[in-house]
């Protein structure tokens, strides 16, 4: 995550954190001295309320800037910080207007010089406070909500950083609990028609109360700050089904009825429940393979794997980018024999480009061609250079279709892009993995295939059921699909008048495919809406509508839906694409004139009121590495099973042993990459001693090369020998004459790989796929094969070892 916090030149404070967590990089001249936060839960969104005391225990003024990470889900909408007498508060202005106003602005090179911290990425809030003298305090006050995202144990995760909490507390034996509780004030309220259960806190809290008699409400507060300089992280449990939740928020009574603000609100949380086995396979999906040319001989390998580890009847295609970039096919195809043999043929057409990296222009051509029916799109990012200055355009375009893919990212070693690819994959709920050697890239890129191919929710729909008279309108519309472990937000607006004004219960049905397994629930809720005076549920709506605006190409000549989104924007504080914030420094006595300035008129600020630099800005870096187990775990890994370089002979083995018959050597007209020269690319890997005792990596290449995309394997010549077998062997060990020789040779081959499993987890999709094309044969005597195959093997395999 990015930083956020007190920004002092000179002496930053470094580090990295999950996603949901703050950065805040704090001083011991200058100390957080106490906080006072009030969080307000509604199912999976969060209202913070918080005001943060600082003091300059230096003996010198400093200049000090507070920064704020704010990603998609997170929305600010009040921030003002207090020095003596002065009062810097945040304001939300036209974007043009507030350009004007920039440029006006002393001290936007405060601004400037954040940019280039090296500690800083993606978007964040920042306003330069200017001095804060010697032991002179400055307080913070900090409003924003966010979408909370669920744990894997179904549980809404709130995080606050443990640089957001008072540091002086922190292993002081003698300070006593009076004291902490005069320097820590964190009250968390519960709320969920659904009821609370229980939560689960890392750090001394009071005892859960019920405010409500239906335990739909509940407090919680922090009793001390969480031990071993841990972040605060909250989990939070509710009761019933977790299939379907919803919040109904009331209108705000000063707003037009007919408007976003002048009518309820409802947010409904969609989390279906996904089997993780499902009997048919249903929808498969669309795969696509980005890889960078300068990784062109390491990515082949890899790419070998994951073809071969495609279900037929998926869609896929591979591009490679560089200064420009090409793709195997116009459009994603059908996985079919033909296409994966011609696919792995042309492996070898991409070709080193060490110029630029046009990640921005693949992106946008991907995601301009439509989405394939009952064919979620994920994509496969593999980078080792660094984006050329085209950070905040990627992660927009990314934004904009976050709900229509998923993206696994693999950035080499500690490359410039690897936050980039991070972003990407947090936007798009996807994982980003950190790649050391070729081993490791292939091992990773497999496991990240095996979540891509577990069972997903698609088709999804809801049906409303209101009372006469009123009716809805979707804000932010449910997705088409949602992965297992994931959900999805959705917000619509409820506009009428109930012909029964008793009449206060509404349901919604949630309907979706598992495979081919149909699934609906349905939730009845009340319509009696919860009075919240922040609107918490209206602001995260209006973003998203605001967002939609934006993503619809909404212009200025479109006055009136651009004045109404500048209208929208400025009437709850959500910063827009259509607003930008400016600052303004005034004395606490002139503080009346803030609620008598026109929203559209700022060059009538009266003469004490002083511009101050504060932006939304986008924010570049140079890599930071930083210490994670995870990490050190696979350095450690890697120490012994470190990849070399790779050899120059047995060019051709590969082209030679996986290349179609005469029949399919003409690859289809509607290739977009040159037909390839002949394979000149070496797939042998030279790797260390340790690593050739565990496995011989050039057999087990061979012999997935020779799989077809059914999951089976002719009985030829080239499997025998990769199997290290005879022919005389082979035929005189296959158990009698009505065992076809492609069962026999399936046989042969899946225990051969099952030999090597524990050593390496790469060929499970490719076994899986192979089991499901046995169990579909007739009359393949699997007993009599096993034992064949165990004896010419030197193997104990049994049947339960492939589920059959």
């Amino acid at each position: 995550m990015r930083p956020s916090g007190m920004l002092r030149k000179h002496r930053m404070y470094r580090g990295l954190f999950d996603r949901g967590m703050w950065f805040f990089s704090i001083y011991q001249e200058i100390q957080l001295e106490s906080v006072a936060v009030n969080v307000t839960i509604q199912d999976f969104v969060a209202d913070v309320e918080s005001k943060l005391f600082f003091r300059n225990k230096q003996q010198v003024s400093e200049e000090i800037m507070f920064i704020f990470p704010v990603d998609p889900d997170t929305v600010v909408y009040t921030f003002y910080a207090t020095m003596g007498d002065t009062r810097i508060e945040a304001m939300l202005w036209d974007k043009e207007e507030a350009q004007k106003l920039h440029k006006a602005t002393s001290g936007m090179e405060n601004l400037r010089y954040l940019q280039d911290q090296p500690d800083i990425w993606g978007p964040v809030f920042a306003c330069f406070l200017g001095t804060l003298p010697p032991n002179r305090d400055v307080a913070i006050n900090l409003c924003y909500i966010q979408e909370l995202p669920l744990h894997t144990d179904g549980a809404a995760l709130f995080c606050w950083s443990r640089y957001l909490l008072p540091q002086h507390m922190r292993f002081n034996w003698q300070i006593s609990e009076d004291e902490i509780l005069e320097n820590l004030h964190f009250r968390i309220c519960l709320q969920s028609a659904c009821g609370v259960s229980h939560v689960d806190i890392n750090s001394s809290h009071t005892p859960l109360q019920y405010t409500a008699p239906d335990q739909t409400s509940a407090e919680v507060s922090l009793k001390s700050t969480p031990w071993h300089f841990d972040d605060l992280q909250l989990l939070v449990y509710y009761k019933g089904p977790h299939n379907l939740s919803a919040v109904v928020e009331s209108r705000d009574p000063k707003a037009a009825p007919g408007s976003l603000l002048g009518d309820p609100v409802v947010m409904v949380t969609l989390k279906p429940s996904i089997p993780e086995v499902v009997p048919s396979t249903g929808q498969l999906g669309e795969f696509l393979f980005l890889i960078d040319c300068s990784l062109f001989q390491d990515a082949q390998n890899t790419l070998l794997f994951l073809l071969k580890s495609l279900p037929v009847g998926c869609y896929f295609n591979i591009y490679s980018f560089g200064a420009t970039f090409k793709a195997f096919y116009p459009q994603s195809v059908e996985y079919t024999q033909e296409s994966m043999d011609n696919a792995v043929r042309r492996l070898s057409s991409i070709c080193p480009d060490l110029g630029g990296c046009d990640l921005l222009g693949l992106l946008k051509s991907i995601y301009s061609t439509p989405l394939l029916h009952e064919h979620p799109r994920q994509l496969f990012i593999f980078i080792q250079r660094k984006i050329s200055s085209e950070e905040e355009a990627i992660m927009a375009e990314v934004h904009r279709y976050r709900d229509d893919q998923r993206c696994f990212c693999f950035p080499v070693n500690s490359c410039d892009s690897f936050k980039l690819c991070q972003a990407i994959s947090l936007e798009t709920k996807g994982e980003c993995v950190c790649i050391h050697s070729k081993l490791d890239m292939t091992s990773e890129a497999v496991k990240c295939l095996q979540q891509a191919l577990k069972p997903l929710a698609s088709e999804i729909s809801l049906h409303w059921d209101l009372p006469p008279g009123l009716e809805v309108t979707m804000i932010r519309k449910a997705p088409e699909s949602i992965f297992q472990g994931h959900q999805s937000i959705i917000y619509a607006q409820i506009h009428g008048q109930a012909q029964d004004p008793e009449a206060d219960v509404a349901a919604v049905t949630l309907k979706y495919l598992v495979g081919s397994q149909s699934f609906d629930y349905t939730l009845r809720f009340s319509l009696l809406p919860s009075a919240d005076d922040r609107l918490p549920v209206h602001r995260m709506a209006m973003m998203h509508l605001l967002w939609k605006l934006s993503r619809d190409g909404t212009s200025r000549s479109e006055k009136d839906i651009w004045q109404n989104a500048v209208t929208f924007s400025l009437s709850l504080g959500v910063q827009s694409p259509f607003t930008s914030s400016i600052a303004v420094r005034m004395e606490l006595m002139d503080t009346w004139h803030h609620d008598s300035l026109p929203l559209d008129s700022p060059m009538l600020l009266p003469p004490s009121h002083n511009l101050v630099p504060c932006q939304l800005l986008w924010c570049g870096f140079r890599p930071v590495w930083f210490n994670s187990t995870k990490f050190w775990m696979v350095q450690k890994f890697q120490f012994c099973l470190e990849m070399l370089h790779p050899k120059a002979s047995d060019a051709v083995v590969l082209t030679k042993l996986s290349s179609p018959r005469k029949e399919q050597e003409s690859p289809p007209e509607e290739l977009v990459m040159e037909e390839p020269p002949p394979f000149h690319i070496s797939w042998d890997w030279k790797i260390s001693p340790l690593s050739t005792r565990l496995c011989d990596f050039s057999s087990l290449r061979a012999v997935v090369a020779l799989q077809k995309a059914n999951g089976s394997w002719d009985l030829t010549s080239a499997l025998t020998s990769a199997l290290r077998l005879s022919k005389a062997e082979v035929k005189g060990q296959r158990p009698s004459k009505h065992v076809k020789p492609t069962a026999w040779a399936t046989v042969l081959a899946l225990v051969w790989l099952h030999r090597y499993k524990w050593r390496v987890s790469w060929s499970e999709l490719l076994e899986a796929k192979s089991c499901r094309w046995l169990r579909d044969q007739t009359e393949i005597h699997l007993d009599e094969c096993l034992e064949a195959a165990n004896s010419l093997l030197g193997c104990l395999v049994e049947p339960i070892s492939f589920r059959m």
